[in-house]
């Protein structure tokens, strides 16, 4: 495993890439409703982006061939955005990533449209609560293995179920990178965060098995019991004493 710690050159630009990729995030939870479709969303997205004047990081991924990830309900990750509309009660996940001067960062939220059902609405809380808990225990020092284990109680709690295949991970040069960050495990475990790593921390959940399989288009996966997942990502910075959430506005 290598990991390159990032100059401050380069921190510079995640900065601005973040920033592209938290406001476009930002404009298409306000845009998602009823009767627009994936396709429209991710071509919301695209015209965001040219005008912050990023580069989409997915498009071309081994191979992907949209700017953003779009799973709707079942869909648990990658999947290609459709023209099926949105429905009110739906969850929809955006899973973004941004190329700013060489440099990139990954991010990801989801999203009720309209009003959805305490059950949804506990799926989208628990998810989101899990990201933040687990980036409040970042700072030099720590294992990659204690964000695991706050991020895997709080989703405990939460009674969600996690999906073991799909992980954070180092970012910056490329879009995935060493470490991994599971969303499960036991504190004191795996590698040592220093100051300087940045990571993008993932928790992606269902309301039921977290079993999944993946679509004959070879990229979107789905829950094997057809319930409903969610996502929240942010890519951070670390630093001595904490870290810097660069996908946040």
């Amino acid at each position: 495993m290598s990991i390159r710690l990032k100059t401050e050159r380069e921190i510079a630009a995640m900065r601005e890439s973040g920033r592209m990729l938290a406001t476009v995030l930002g404009y298409l939870e306000k845009q998602t409703k009823p009767g627009l479709t994936p396709i429209d969303m991710a071509d919301l997205a695209q015209k965001e982006l040219k005008r912050l004047g990023g580069e989409p990081a997915f498009r071309g991924f081994q191979g992907y061939p949209a700017i953003i990830c779009i799973s709707v309900n079942d869909q648990v990750q990658h999947a290609i955005p459709t023209s099926k509309p949105l429905r009110e009660g739906d969850v929809v996940n955006y899973d973004f990533g941004v190329r700013y001067q060489g440099m990139v960062t990954d991010g990801g939220i989801t999203v009720g449209v309209g009003t959805v059902s305490p059950r949804v609405a506990g799926l989208i809380k628990g998810t989101q609560e899990a990201l933040m808990a687990g980036l409040d225990v970042i700072k030099d020092g720590r294992r990659v293995g204690d964000i695991s284990a706050v991020i895997e109680a709080v989703l405990r709690r939460y009674k969600l179920g996690i999906v073991r295949e799909l992980v954070g991970h180092g970012v910056g040069h490329q879009l995935h990178e060493d470490p991994e960050i599971p969303n499960y495990g036991s504190k004191g475990t795996g590698p040592t965060l220093k100051a300087g790593m940045t990571i993008a921390v993932e928790p992606i959940t269902t309301l039921g098995n977290e079993a999944i399989m993946a679509d004959r288009d070879g990229w979107t996966l789905w829950t094997r019991d057809g319930s409903w997942s969610a996502q929240f990502e942010h890519t951070v910075l670390v630093t001595d004493d904490g870290c810097e959430i660069l996908t946040q506005i």
